[in-house]
């Protein structure tokens, strides 16, 4: 064999080309070390926490059965249910009001701005700035305006409060009550009782207010009044609102969030607007549904078609 057919380029055999170098991957960035990372934002806790409240009068009857609920700090939470859910119950455990009906919370934990308050005084629970717009336009008939609203400011004395720009404050909101202010609480049309209740709510200078029926009693034209005034006072004064009311559409209307109670606990929850648009909700409270406004004799059996309960 011829020693030049053996060479690699003898016999019109195709030359080798030199296999292209590798191509060596993109760098990659180093971790980040989990110091460096951004944080997550934390959730602000909200402002008043009930944990699975049991609440009994006498120590037999049992009428909230493991309710839970929150509100925001600034928020407005709309508590909603037919009469003998347990929302004025709800109301008076927070407050600490239920031994005048000798009831207590026999399970569970109400907790306002971090501190556990269900086994306080009534009286040091507003001094921890909740304060409690009682059914029915509970005012001192007896005493003027002015007193009564000098009332609300009582666990305050001696902190250096400056009770006339407090009053003015009041004032404000309620321009009917200064034209009134000498007048006697029990001379006053419903709807300026109301106001007069609200306004010695504001002079605790509360936290949280919370109200119990506001609407009840009054025209229409003074509910739609008093719900902006409580809308007001939540947007400038930043208090936080728990709100129960039949008249679920103005509550819903300005609540940020709601609950429906039933039988002593909550059954639905959620974003007020979701609430607003809600087959059921719309049927059973705001007096709405697909067939457009129910009578009372479709409503009246509902508790056996509510689709939560199913």
């Amino acid at each position: 064999m011829d020693a030049r057919s053996a060479h690699p380029l003898s016999a019109g055999a195709a030359p080798s080309r030199p296999a292209p170098p590798a191509t060596s991957p993109a760098p990659r960035a180093p971790p980040v070390p989990p110091a460096l990372q951004p944080a997550p934002t934390p959730t602000a806790p909200p402002l008043l926490q009930i944990n699975n409240v049991e609440v009994r009068y006498d120590d037999v009857i049992l009428v909230l059965r493991g309710l839970s609920l929150e509100v925001a700090d600034g928020g407005i939470a709309a508590l909603l249910g037919s009469n003998g859910a347990g929302k004025t119950t709800t109301l008076r455990a927070i407050s600490g009001l239920l031994d005048v009906e000798d009831g207590e919370v026999a399970d569970g934990s109400i907790v306002f701005d971090g501190e556990e308050i269900h086994e306080m005084a009534a009286h040091r629970i507003v001094e921890k700035g909740v304060f409690q717009v009682l059914e029915g336009r509970r005012v001192f008939e007896h005493l003027t305006v002015r007193e009564n609203l000098l009332a609300g400011a009582y666990t305050r004395r001696g902190r250096g409060v400056a009770v006339e720009a407090e009053l003015e404050r009041v004032f404000a909101y309620f321009p009917r009550l200064a034209e009134r202010r000498r007048q006697t609480a029990g001379h006053l049309s419903g709807g300026e009782q109301q106001m007069l209740a609200l306004g010695r709510a504001l002079m605790a200078r509360p936290r949280m207010m919370l109200l119990d029926e506001p609407s009840l009693g009054l025209a229409p034209i003074l509910v739609e009044s008093i719900f902006e005034i409580v809308e007001r006072i939540n947007r400038e004064e930043g208090v936080a609102i728990l709100l129960v009311e039949q008249n679920a559409r103005m509550a819903l209307s300005i609540a940020d969030y709601g609950y429906v109670m039933e039988g002593g606990r909550v059954v639905l929850e959620g974003d007020a607007a979701e609430l607003r648009a809600n087959e059921d909700v719309k049927e059973f409270y705001l007096g709405m549904g697909d067939s457009g406004r129910r009578s009372y004799r479709d409503v009246k059996h509902y508790r056996r078609r509510k689709r939560w309960l199913s």
